[in-house]
């Protein structure tokens, strides 16, 4: 299931997005005393993670992960970690915990038993935010990954590693059963080469062939996509 959000712009989109995100963390500390936040890298949620960053909030009961990342030091620039460090742990967030999705390694199956139980005892999460990519790939669940019929079982480990075909680097990714352990699940897009994919995601719903397909027609769970052209 899915709920479509459409905005003028990725600056309008930031401003409600962030309010809905305060508001879900703020609830979740007052019941539980504890929240749980699970982002997503790339450029897209940059601006989002800065109006975060600037947002009061009791954030040192706030922990941060990351819905996947490239198998890379986390000071290599193309890490998601290192991201999500320089954007959205600052200023007021600089005080919330963060979960790293890396472990050296010989390579990334083999730092799996180091990582998996950083990840597993975690407990539902309160927001997830979901990116996709024109191939309709979300989280490191690519579709011409060796691993993604793993990665989408139902009895999947909380977090697997991934070597896609068609993207660089291995990766360290939560499985489809993890990330659907949220209380609220978000897709985030920007640009208007996203839409044309979103509708061919809602148009089928197999997801060996299109990935997010498994969140967007998931038949219990609800997916608030948050869309601007620009």
């Amino acid at each position: 299931m899915h709920l479509l959000h459409q905005f003028s712009d990725s600056s309008a989109l930031n401003h409600d997005f962030a309010s809905k995100l305060v508001a879900i963390l703020t609830t979740a500390i007052a019941e539980r005393d504890a929240a749980y936040l699970v982002v997503s890298g790339g450029r897209t949620p940059q601006a989002l993670f800065q109006t975060l960053a600037s947002t009061p909030l009791s954030w040192e009961k706030v922990t941060i992960l990351l819905a996947d990342d490239r198998y890379l030091p986390v000071d290599s620039e193309q890490s998601n970690e290192r991201l999500v460090k320089a954007t959205l742990l600052q200023h007021y967030a600089a005080k919330a915990k963060f979960i790293s999705l890396y472990a050296e390694a010989e390579h990334a199956f083999a730092a799996i038993p180091e990582i998996l139980p950083r990840v597993a005892g975690l407990p539902t999460f309160d927001a997830v935010i979901l990116g996709m990519g024109e191939d309709g790939h979300t989280a490191s669940l690519f579709p011409c990954s060796a691993q993604l019929t793993a990665g989408l079982s139902d009895t999947a480990p909380a977090v697997l590693a991934t070597e896609p075909t068609s993207a660089p680097f291995q990766r360290i990714s939560l499985s489809k059963t993890r990330l659907l352990d949220s209380r609220h699940i978000f897709l985030h897009l920007v640009g208007e080469n996203k839409f044309p994919v979103l509708q061919q995601a809602l148009a089928n719903t197999d997801p060996v062939q299109m990935p997010i397909r498994a969140f967007l027609h998931h038949p219990s769970v609800a997916v608030d996509v948050m869309y601007s052209p620009k």
